[in-house]
């Protein structure tokens, strides 16, 4: 049986052994109503929003607004999302100071051409941007503190405006749960401390910071408490498929949207494996999910999901542009062992988090229990070994070093895109 594995903006064909025990674990695809295109979708959203007034009126008597807007790790179809929400907001206020607010988080800057490829030539000729940086303490205020005492400081943007609004989409994530909603505040536009704070060891190594859980997660609860004093009054919120189009949109109340596209999309998401599997094949979704060896993480946590005691989990991930982050790389290089930074790392007070510190812990999490191999580009081969891990230059070389320590017996599973699904054992 053949199977493709999304790798950067093409795809990789495997081959499973048609008498070896295996399973393909896929996220079902979201129906899309007939004839319906992706701006259709938004604009049915848009015209009947959830639990709140039409961003039109919102913006009535209002003289400014910021939109604050995902950045180049997220395959969020903005130019099917925002000139919709930057005409209604015109058709309330048509005189109204409109700022794109761009949320990195503590990713690096995004370029000019990456914003143009994900809004449009017109956008981003036309439009005031704001790119947000973490550590900028000029550009940054402090507004309160957050049920777990972290300090909410975030992008003056934000809130020296008379409407707060967000577009985004809506996936599974490996630590808050799901993505979109609230996580346009935090982390979106937080500064650096407070995403430390929010991202401590203990919220993390908590066992409702996991894929598709929001009730009891740590990090959520945070999360919602920071839009609410960032005073978010409206989301666009749409989810993906493979092609990152969009297939379904949810408009509105921005904790109210937010949980009813959850809810949608945990129907389609949930896989189920039937037994755990000596080796996982996994993806992190291709690009821009796939750029680097820090987002590559979140597919490696459903391989974990689906994975025997010491599985050998095998990710495709093209890496071109690193380790995505230094204190993440040096962290893992340096360590003596997974298993002993994980030690380490339980013993951070929340207040004394570092950089990149939660993808260090889920990593360690998963290379203490699991051998992994990454599929990627040779530019990252060292990087890898570094960090613990195997690197292959084929799925076939990281399936057959795989099959040389499990044996022909082993039972497979693939998860072709590591990112859509919610792994339910």
């Amino acid at each position: 049986m053949k199977v493709s594995i999304p790798y950067a903006r093409k795809y990789i064909d495997f081959e499973i052994p048609a008498d070896m025990d295996s399973e393909i674990l896929r996220s079902h695809p979201v129906p899309v109503p007939a004839g319906m295109s992706q701006d259709a979708l938004v604009l049915k959203a848009m015209a009947a929003p959830i639990a709140a007034p039409r961003l039109s009126t919102l913006a009535k008597g209002k003289k400014t607004a910021t939109i604050l807007c995902s950045d180049h790790t997220r395959p969020v179809p903005s130019r099917h999302i925002l000139p919709h929400m930057l005409r209604e907001l015109r058709e309330g206020s048509p005189d109204i100071k409109i700022t794109l607010l761009i949320a990195t988080g503590c990713h690096r800057y995004t370029t000019k051409d990456e914003l143009i490829q994900k809004m449009g030539e017109e956008i981003v000729a036309n439009e005031h941007i704001v790119i947000h940086d973490c550590l900028d303490e000029t550009s940054l205020t402090e507004v309160g503190t957050l049920p777990s005492g972290a300090r909410l400081i975030i992008n003056k943007a934000a809130v020296d405006t008379e409407l707060l609004v967000a577009e985004g989409f809506i996936e599974p994530h490996f630590f808050a749960g799901f993505s979109g909603g609230r996580k346009s505040i935090l982390p979106g536009v937080c500064s650096r401390t407070t995403v430390l704070g929010n991202h401590c060891a203990k919220f993390i190594a908590s066992p409702c910071a996991r894929t598709g859980t929001l009730e009891g997660n740590p990090l959520h609860k945070d999360m919602v408490a920071a839009a609410h004093l960032a005073n978010l009054k409206f989301i666009v919120n749409v989810l993906i498929n493979e092609k990152k189009d969009a297939v379904a949109a949810f408009a509105g109340d921005p904790f109210a949207a937010h949980e009813k596209g959850c809810e949608y999309l945990s129907r389609y998401a949930v896989v189920q494996p039937k037994r755990l599997a000596d080796i996982v094949i996994t993806s992190n979704g291709g690009y821009p999910m796939d750029q680097n060896i820090y987002q590559s993480v979140k597919g490696l946590t459903a391989a974990e999901g689906a994975a025997a005691k010491e599985a050998v989990i095998i990710t495709s991930a093209s890496c071109i542009d690193g380790n995505g982050g230094e204190s993440f790389y040096e962290t893992l290089a340096n360590c003596k062992s997974a298993a002993a930074l994980l030690e380490q790392i339980m013993k951070v007070p929340q207040d004394e988090t570092i950089p990149d510190q939660w993808e260090s812990q889920i990593l360690a999490r998963i290379l203490a229990a699991h051998r992994v191999i990454f599929v990627a580009d040779p530019s990252v081969r060292e990087q890898i070994r570094n960090m613990k891990m195997e690197y292959a230059e084929s799925l076939e070389e990281a399936f057959h070093m795989a099959l040389r320590e499990k044996g022909p017996k082993a039972k497979l599973t693939v998860i072709p895109d590591g990112i859509s699904v919610i792994v339910k054992t």
